[in-house]
């Protein structure tokens, strides 16, 4: 009996292993039963097909197409995986960004959702002769592709919003193409996929001017991070000559300096009408970002009446020849100290 237990409990596993068998075969359909995917087969033709597990796309990739080449307009999408064989570092560099982490999802979701093609159009000439530019889209200036095409396949996903004022603006009219700020194959940059590691040094490849004012003895907290150039300017257009966010300069200060803003019941003809008339928006050698020391800038409108009727120079200063005390100290605000504005009863010279 004690030797008959194991080989009926063998007979056992047999059996069961039998049986599990046979359901597996019955459960596999046939080869030429399988779902057949309309797909280029260049690529696209993947055994594992759409995968109903995955997360839909998000709305912006969902609805990627494969872009438009004037310039191949009998070109045939290849698939990314013909893409990969010959660019392989530009795919590990493109690994890391949101267009690929978007664009991927969408693709294993739905595989008629192109992944390179979505920006650089379909590339079978472009893979037949590579040599010959402009059959797939660049995004560089010589790459053979007109910045029109590179700009509006650009906005085909990335239309409305801020950009709602390409057209017609100061960077469009400079044929600028969104590859000169933005580099979407990389993730150079914290956030924007910027072609610099910041707003501020990507805005700095042209605008070496302006970035040379913020090391002035005054100048806006750009430098010490707490501000960017895209604080203050759209740059992909706005309605006003210095792409900036609102419609006057003033509106563009009141978003920090709010208690600037008014209205005052005495009110500083010069601060209402534009801050630029005293100050520098980007850095100046003079305190608080003025054009010209106190009290001079105030003598380019206060003169010849009453007590600033006398021209100041520098020989009034305090190394002067002829020290005044109304140069001394703070100047002219020593005495007007609320100069943008008051709201005392005695305010009219904005003393108070």
């Amino acid at each position: 009996m004690r030797h008959g237990r194991p080989i009926a409990a063998v007979a056992v596993v047999l059996c069961v292993t039998l049986i599990s068998l046979v359901v597996r075969a019955q459960s596999v359909q046939p080869p030429g039963d399988a779902p057949k995917l309309n797909l280029p087969e260049t690529n696209f033709g993947s055994p594992e097909g759409a995968r109903g597990d995955l997360p839909r796309p998000a709305p912006g990739f969902a609805h990627a197409r494969v872009a438009s080449n004037p310039q191949a307009p009998g070109a045939k999408p290849i698939g990314e995986r013909t893409c990969v064989a010959c660019h392989k570092l530009e795919v590990d560099h493109f690994t890391h960004t949101l267009h690929a982490l978007g664009l991927h999802v969408a693709n294993r979701s739905d595989p008629h959702i192109p992944v390179c093609e979505a920006c650089h159009g379909p590339g079978s000439e472009h893979a037949a002769d590579p040599r010959v530019k402009g059959l797939i889209i660049g995004y560089t200036h010589d790459s053979g592709t007109p910045i029109e095409t590179q700009t509006k396949t650009c906005l085909t996903c990335h239309s409305g919003g801020a950009r709602d004022r390409w057209l017609g603006s100061a960077h469009q009219r400079q044929d600028l193409s969104c590859s000169d700020c933005h580099n979407p194959m990389a993730k150079f940059s914290a956030q924007g996929l910027m072609a610099r590691s910041s707003i501020n040094d990507t805005c700095a490849q042209c605008h070496k001017d302006i970035l040379e004012q913020f090391s002035r003895r005054s100048h806006m907290p750009l430098p010490e991070g707490h501000l960017s150039c895209a604080d203050c300017h759209n740059p992909h257009g706005t309605l006003n000559d210095h792409l900036l966010k609102t419609a006057t300069v003033n509106e563009t200060c009141y978003q920090c300096h709010a208690d600037k803003r008014g209205p005052f019941l005495f009110e500083h003809a010069p601060v209402r009408e534009n801050c630029l008339n005293c100050h520098l928006p980007h850095g100046s050698n003079q305190s608080t970002l003025l054009v010209a020391p106190v009290p001079f800038i105030c003598q380019q409108c206060h003169t010849n009446f009453l007590h600033p009727n006398d021209l100041q120079t520098k020989q009034a200063l305090g190394t002067g020849l002829h020290p005044d005390e109304r140069v001394l100290g703070r100047g002219c605000l020593t005495c007007h100290a609320n100069i943008h504005g008051s709201n005392a009863a005695s305010g009219v010279r904005f003393h108070e």
